[in-house]
């Protein structure tokens, strides 16, 4: 399976029900290390029902590049058959 990786995070109206999101920062701390957390996501509503997201963090401000942490998401995608992978990089990395 293909994973699509997307350099945004989803909108609102995603049309996805399952993805994994990327987020990277600098460490407040030291401008230097790179944070990462990745999260997968499912929306569980059905039409006409009011089903919050479903978010399960998979890893949480772990120091990682941000290509490190987009490798981990989509080798995690592809083993679960996840289609897409949107990341938000607030390091101004790539």
């Amino acid at each position: 399976m293909e994973v699509r990786v997307l350099n945004s995070l989803p909108s609102s109206s995603c049309p996805e029900k399952d993805y994994v999101r990327v987020h990277t920062c600098a460490d407040p701390g030291d401008d230097t290390v790179t944070l990462a957390t990745i999260e997968r996501v499912v929306d569980k509503a059905k039409a006409g029902t009011n089903v919050p997201k479903c978010v399960k963090t998979l890893l949480e401000r772990q120091p990682m590049s941000v290509g490190a942490a987009l490798v981990l998401a989509t080798s995690y995608a592809e083993r679960k058959q996840i289609p897409v992978v949107y990341a938000a990089d607030a390091t101004g990395n790539t």
